[in-house]
């Protein structure tokens, strides 16, 4: 029980780092929540600092799903949990306990992102072959529209079916892709209002 609690309490943890508030008023003395989207994650980042912190702020909020997913294994090469234990379940565990940390985070009063890029570091950990397809689909939506809302929407949709494709001998799995996919959806409710009234805003990534 205690391999459990924890790696929720390390994956919550991991994904509380609030890298946008931390970037935003450090280097520049603004809080993205009171701006833009006032989403604290790397799309608003983008948005209201510039490239060079968004993308460390996307890169870091990647790295936090990544690392909380590969800590059970790090526990299980270690030999701290028994071969009882069910991998799959911990890693879950972790990957929830994450998105929730960067949602909720508990260093920046409890207002965070909507976890896209976290989610991505999780499919990445669990999934490294799910997430290039994934990665793909939402690269190519991106570069057609430059909606990042959209590429992240039709992303999360393929991600179930890609974790099927690659892991059919395992149910929880294949159930988290389903919930997780679904959370992701759900955190761009009002992007896809926005999109549906033509009000979203574009963003080009290569454009000086």
């Amino acid at each position: 029980m205690m391999i459990y609690v924890l790696t929720g309490i390390v994956a919550y943890l991991l994904g509380s780092v609030p890298t946008a508030v931390w970037v935003g008023k450090a280097w520049y003395n603004i809080d993205v929540r009171e701006q833009g989207s006032k989403n604290a994650g790397a799309t608003n980042t983008f948005r209201v600092l510039g490239k060079k912190p968004g993308i460390i702020v996307l890169l870091v909020d990647v790295l936090k799903g990544a690392l909380a997913v590969s800590f059970p294994i790090i526990l299980k090469s270690i030999e701290l949990f028994s071969g009882e234990v069910n991998p799959d379940t911990l890693q879950i565990i972790a990957a929830v306990l994450a998105v929730v940390g960067h949602i909720f985070p508990v260093f920046a009063g409890f207002r965070g992102g909507k976890g896209v890029a976290t989610s991505l570091g999780i499919v990445i950990g669990l999934q490294p072959l799910a997430a290039a397809v994934c990665l793909t689909v939402f690269m190519i939506v991106f570069i057609v529209s430059n909606y990042i809302s959209l590429g992240s929407i039709i992303a999360s949709i393929c991600f179930p079916f890609v974790v099927w494709y690659f892991r059919p001998d395992s149910m929880q799995m294949q159930i988290f892709s389903i919930v997780l996919g679904a959370a992701v959806i759900l955190a761009h409710k009002k992007n896809i209002g926005r999109l549906m009234k033509g009000e979203e805003n574009k963003m080009n990534l290569f454009k000086k």
